[in-house]
């Protein structure tokens, strides 16, 4: 079955991975690459190829925390990853090809090859100039987020907040997101934000985009935010949450609203179910299951109707198990849908039909 997946961290991690070897080395000549090709990550090409991928959707994620540690500005460091994002899809021609369009993702499936969709998660990124994002754009992005978990020019995210062993509560909208290393913390939760809406700079943008035929990702943004976007586009423009669940579900605020759901469904956006087990689940045993996919694949078909569905793993961004494993396991999950009432037609949607009817329709 083709899959389409909108959302993963594959190139990040192998860039990432490329600098720890670096560092290890201290300057040595040789680095330790982890290639797309082959790997242990969550995707490779080689698994995504059995697995009968049509599109992989892959991030060019950036963490701005880490940005002021490497000495160097988000722009330089996005660019970075744009440079390993083309190294790898060019040295895998065999395999997969950049597109730009729902059109040519479908015309590279004809003729045996995936297609890789250059995205970007972190409007901080542009540092709040049409022409930075413009000349990403140049370059093939073709989705962006405005956010990832920290205020910049554009926007907002949801609040986390946490409180550590002495009894102070901490914000991360004035600390930041708090570190996972931090033995004092004795609990986290998300709070959501429905005051900030967005930055003038974050509008300009937003229709800068529009107009230049960006696919517009709410995921990560504030719930003031999503909703000012989903009343500032045309109505027909539509609008993504590319790696989101059902907060009715699991009540973790990168999760979205009943609203959230039926306006983008309104706008013709899907919602592509992230595997995160924080976003699927609250059982807290760090574990993904098909099941708890399709419990939120049934809340938002009852809310919004299964053209607002897809899929938006979030592979190698998540430290959790996922019972099928990788990429490679996506065929299990569409025979669990199956199993679970789902009809052939509605598999067929969510695994890439409603992905693709939004690219048709936002990039030709």
């Amino acid at each position: 079955m083709p899959i389409i997946d909108m959302h993963c961290d594959t190139i990040a991690m192998i860039l990432n991975k490329e600098w720890d070897a670096v560092r290890k080395l201290r300057g040595k000549d040789t680095v330790e690459q982890v290639p797309l090709r082959e790997n242990l990550l969550h995707i490779d090409l080689l698994r995504m190829k059995e697995a009968g991928y049509m599109c992989q959707c892959f991030a060019m994620f950036t963490g701005m925390d880490m940005i002021p540690k490497l000495g160097i500005s988000a722009f330089d460091y996005v660019n970075r990853l744009n440079d390993t994002w083309d190294r790898e899809i060019l040295a895998n021609a065999d395999l997969i090809k950049p597109a730009l369009t729902g059109t040519e993702i479908e015309e590279n499936y004809k003729a045996g090859f995936m297609s890789a969709l250059k995205t970007v998660e972190e409007g901080a990124v542009y540092e709040g100039s049409i022409d930075k994002m413009k000349a990403l754009y140049d370059k093939g992005a073709r989705m962006s987020t405005l956010t990832w978990n920290f205020e910049n020019e554009l926007a907002y995210p949801n609040y986390f907040k946490w409180e550590t062993k002495d009894g102070a509560l901490h914000c991360s909208a004035e600390e930041g997101m708090p570190s996972p290393m931090n033995k004092e913390i004795v609990r986290v939760w998300t709070e959501p934000d429905q005051d900030r809406k967005l930055k003038e700079t974050g509008r300009e943008m937003v229709l800068a985009m529009e107009e230049m035929g960006v696919i517009l990702d709410v995921s990560h943004l504030n719930d003031a935010g999503i909703l000012d976007i989903l009343d500032l586009v045309q109505k027909d423009t539509p609008v993504i949450a590319s790696h989101s669940n059902a907060r009715a579900v699991t009540g973790h605020c990168r999760n979205l609203t009943d609203e959230m759901l039926k306006k983008i469904a309104d706008h013709g956006g899907i919602s592509g179910i992230n595997f995160a087990a924080d976003f699927l689940n609250e059982r807290g045993d760090n574990l993904s299951t098909a099941e708890d996919m399709i419990e939120h694949m049934k809340y938002i078909r009852n809310i919004s109707g299964t053209d607002c569905i897809g899929l938006g793993t979030d592979f190698d961004g998540i430290d959790n198990k996922v019972e099928f494993g990788g990429c490679e396991g996506m065929p299990k999950l569409a025979d669990a849908m199956k199993k679970a009432g789902f009809t052939e037609e509605e598999i067929d949607k969510v695994f890439y039909k409603n992905a693709l009817r939004v690219f048709k329709k936002v990039l030709g």
